[in-house]
């Protein structure tokens, strides 16, 4: 058989990750303000003995991290997209990039809380003035951060090719492949790996008000420790998006099956015809809004796989799927296709 022919049946498993979005840009220009804000946060925090600075400076230190990886997923996804190595393309390179993050955001948390502990038991001096300053600079920084990255966050388009690879394996006839391609938009949708770097600096910006509160309470009523205080409850709040981010990306690395609600729905669109049953069934995310799925179905009256295929295509959007299809016969034991 010529290539030339199956060519027709072959296609690119980039799922759209070749394509440069525009919050790649933006995010390489939160990095810049950010880093250089933590720099001042952290220097200035030390000088004038402000935990509550010195601890939203480390704040922003581990969400520079993390929005530096973040950038480096974008590059690295769009530049391996069509590399044949990965199967399922590059997605789960942000999936990857945000729990090495998460490790990396725990640490922090841990050093911030125990740096705070320690001041908190052994108070020290506070410039309140320079350190308000400071605290109100940086809320200044973070805000314009999450309105760059937020612009995006609202509107950000996913463009991608989806392929379906129908696989009908019927007992009485010959096996069946049969690739078709098509394109479809998606709007609306959101760049998960955007998300994460619009959610890190929100957090920074919640953050420096803390600051900003803390050295105020310390300046008008001597509570001093109101500044470690704060430091305690920033550490907090960058452990519980660690756990959370650990949680979420760890889910896709392991090819966790996605919300009960989604296989619920792909299962009573493909059994509306009540000859039809779906008997296997793996559904799981592979990239930022796409998912595969491998579909198996037993029919009193198989129909073939584009058929499953189009009534499929018509209520959910699936980027990579595997449909398998048996024939029953009514010589098989009984009560195959009763329902549970």
């Amino acid at each position: 058989m010529k290539e030339e022919l199956l060519e027709r049946w072959r296609h690119s498993h980039s799922f759209g990750q070749d394509q440069k979005r525009p919050g790649e840009f933006r995010t390489f220009i939160v990095i810049a303000l950010t880093a250089s804000m933590m720099v001042v946060e952290i220097t200035t925090g030390i000088i004038y003995g402000s935990m509550a600075l010195l601890a939203d400076g480390l704040h922003m230190a581990s969400h520079s991290v993390a929005l530096g990886i973040n950038a480096f997923a974008y590059v690295y996804a769009r530049r391996h997209a069509h590399n044949m190595r990965y199967s399922f393309g590059t997605g789960k390179v942000n999936t990857l990039g945000g729990y090495t993050g998460a490790i990396l955001l725990a640490v922090f948390a841990a050093l911030m809380a125990w740096e705070s502990l320690l001041r908190l038991l052994d108070p020290v001096s506070i410039a309140f003035n320079q350190a308000i300053v400071v605290a109100i600079f940086g809320l200044l920084v973070n805000g314009a951060s999450v309105f760059i990255l937020g612009a995006d966050h609202s509107h950000e388009h996913d463009h991608h090719h989806s392929h379906e690879h129908n696989h009908a394996h019927v007992e009485t006839e010959p096996h069946v492949h049969a690739h078709e391609h098509h394109h479809e938009h998606h709007h609306e949708q959101q760049d998960h790996n955007l998300r994460s770097a619009y959610l890190h600096v929100l957090a920074d910006a919640l953050t420096s008000l803390l600051a900003i509160f803390a050295l105020l309470a310390g300046k008008y009523t001597g509570a001093i420790w109101m500044d470690p205080l704060m430091g305690i409850v920033g550490a907090i709040l960058v452990a519980r998006w660690s756990i959370g981010l650990l949680r979420s990306s760890s889910a896709v690395l392991l090819d966790e099956q996605v919300s009960g609600s989604m296989r619920q729905q792909i299962r009573a669109f493909m059994e509306q015809d009540q000859l039809d049953r779906v008997v296997d069934l793996h559904v799981w995310t592979v990239g930022p809004n796409v998912h595969a799925a491998t579909i198996t179905i037993v029919s009193r009256a198989p129909r073939s796989p584009g058929y499953y295929k189009t009534r499929l295509a018509q209520h959910i959007q699936l980027d990579h799927v595997t449909i398998e299809v048996h024939a029953y016969h009514e010589g098989d034991d009984q009560g195959v296709l009763e329902r549970n």
